[in-house]
């Protein structure tokens, strides 16, 4: 998490350069040479220290598990406080993988070195509380938190520190709408990622010394976590249009479109809930740390809400466009993968060809066309492949950085070689069932001048999906299989082949026919 600092000119410059050295800054009227070292620095946990929230990365950690009910059940019993005691006891947070705000921790080890006093002051259960401040080893002198019983936020929070340092005696580093009765009360305040409501409600209430804000906007980040590039996928609800031979029938093209969009939303949503249920395991992954909610730069509760936006847009939509009923196929079992299946060997597999599948089969609904069995068979063992691709090339990726296994996958690198084995019989069943297809085709000889020329699209088909598990046995391959093939030139120039041997069938009448 980076930002930029907002603060007087004075040597306190000096203190804050190394926490805004890759942020603009902009000059305020406050000195921060007025807060001496004998006044304590006071921060905040979540959304300040770090800019996610510890009782919903706690609860969403207890998705699936069954003391959830237990965790819940505390907080009809003894309120919020009781309620983080329970899920902080189960839920065992790691401290180690929370994202932190670097500008901002910094800036507190700068203070340390100067002699500050820094007090820990969180919402959060005492458990987890200090379980940050040990990661954080000798960086805090106190810590004060909630127990079980006293939810420290608010007012609650105010009077504590009142209690402990008195009125006007400490600074108050913050960043939510709740902190403005805390800051009623400091000598100071230090805002952090405040929103414009909160920081002008902060400015009537105390003395702000300085600001640090988000670089990225949440907007831009959220769109990221929605993934659009990997909309590429709902192309196949299109499919259906062109075996059918109905390409030119202008109402087909408009309900695959509402289909499309409608998937696309839909699948938008579940990516924003499997990245919230994966927080620690995308954490620990090289490249996934950096996810927006890994990373901290969009808070959960927006992903929350976003989320169930998407997924009631791309509802309404299937609706619109009567493919409702398979989109609510598509949708549980995306949840059903997102929070139990994906940990389960093959199953995960043949559950990510199903909704590849099922993407064909909402195309044939909206589009009126019935889908073939011939289709169904052949894109089924085609998905099956491509899923064993995505992960086989996962565990190779593991064995390289010395894993013993992938987090959440029922798999161990020593697996791979019988995957490996599993797709590529799945790549060949696949091209078997195209060329039946394409004989059963030639033999009919409705839609193609020259249904002859069809062989030809059986070993460009093999050949691409041979060449994906080359380039996965290469290590080529970091993404979706069918991301990599959008972004690689080969598979354009084969998917090329293909449209032109099909245009030739269909126009061109060779070989006798």
């Amino acid at each position: 998490m980076v930002g930029s600092v907002h603060r007087g000119k004075s040597e306190a410059d000096t203190v804050l350069h190394h926490a805004a050295a890759d942020a603009p800054i902009d000059v305020a009227p406050q000195d921060l040479r007025n807060i001496t070292p004998a006044s304590p620095l006071c921060v905040d946990l979540d959304g300040t220290l770090t800019p996610s929230d510890t009782l919903v990365e706690g609860v969403l950690a207890l998705l699936g598990s069954r003391h959830l009910f237990w965790a819940l059940h505390g907080l009809l019993k003894g309120g919020r406080a009781l309620l983080k005691q329970r899920v902080a006891e189960v839920s065992l947070m790691d401290a180690t993988l929370l994202p932190y705000n670097t500008n901002l921790l910094t800036y507190l080890q700068e203070q340390k070195r100067r002699g500050r006093r820094l007090v820990l002051v969180t919402a959060a259960d005492a458990s987890v509380a200090r379980s940050v401040a040990e990661h954080h080893a000798g960086l805090f002198d106190e810590v004060l938190a909630s127990d079980g019983s006293l939810n420290l936020k608010g007012e609650a929070k105010a009077q504590a520190l009142v209690e402990r340092f008195g009125a006007k005696q400490f600074v108050y580093i913050g960043n939510d709408a709740t902190d403005v009765a805390i800051w009623r009360v400091a000598q100071a305040g230090i805002l952090v990622n405040a929103s414009r409501r909160t920081a002008a409600a902060a400015r009537l209430a105390t003395k702000v010394e300085a600001e640090f804000r988000r670089e990225a906007p949440i907007p831009m980040a959220l769109l990221r976590a929605m993934r659009p590039h990997q909309w590429a996928k709902n192309v196949l609800v299109i499919v259906p249009v062109f075996t059918a031979h109905a390409a030119t029938d202008l109402s087909n093209w408009i309900s695959a479109l509402i289909t499309f969009v409608a998937f696309c939303a839909t699948a938008s949503g579940i990516y924003l809930f499997n990245d919230l249920t994966d927080l620690a395991a995308d954490r620990r992954h090289p490249r996934k740390r950096m996810r927006p909610f890994a990373s901290g730069a969009v808070p959960l509760t927006a992903g929350f809400l976003a989320g169930a936006a998407l997924l009631c847009t791309g509802l309404l939509l299937a609706a619109l466009a009567g493919a409702l009923l398979v989109l609510l196929l598509y949708a549980v079992l995306s949840l059903a993968y997102s929070m139990k299946l994906k940990e389960l060997p093959l199953v995960d597999v043949f559950v990510l060809a199903a909704l590849y599948t099922v993407r064909i089969v909402a195309g044939g609904e909206a589009t009126g066309h019935t889908i073939s069995l011939w289709l169904i068979c052949f894109s089924s063992f085609l998905f099956l492949s491509l899923a064993l691709v995505k992960r086989v090339e996962e565990l190779q990726s593991a064995a390289g950085q010395g894993k013993s296994s992938i987090s959440r996958r029922g798999y161990t690198p020593e697996d791979a070689p019988i995957l490996r084995g599993f797709g590529c019989a799945s790549s060949f069943a696949a091209s078997l069932v195209l060329a039946l297809f394409v004989q059963s085709e030639a033999l009919q000889q409705q839609h193609y001048a020259s249904p002859a020329l069809l062989w030809a699209v059986v070993p460009l088909v093999l050949f691409w999906q041979c060449r994906l598990w080359l380039s996965a046995a290469r290590g080529y391959m970091h993404d979706d299989p069918i991301i990599y093939a959008a972004r690689d030139w080969v598979s354009w120039v084969v998917a090329l082949c293909v449209f032109i041997v099909l245009m030739a069938a269909k126009s061109v009448s060779w070989f006798g026919s």
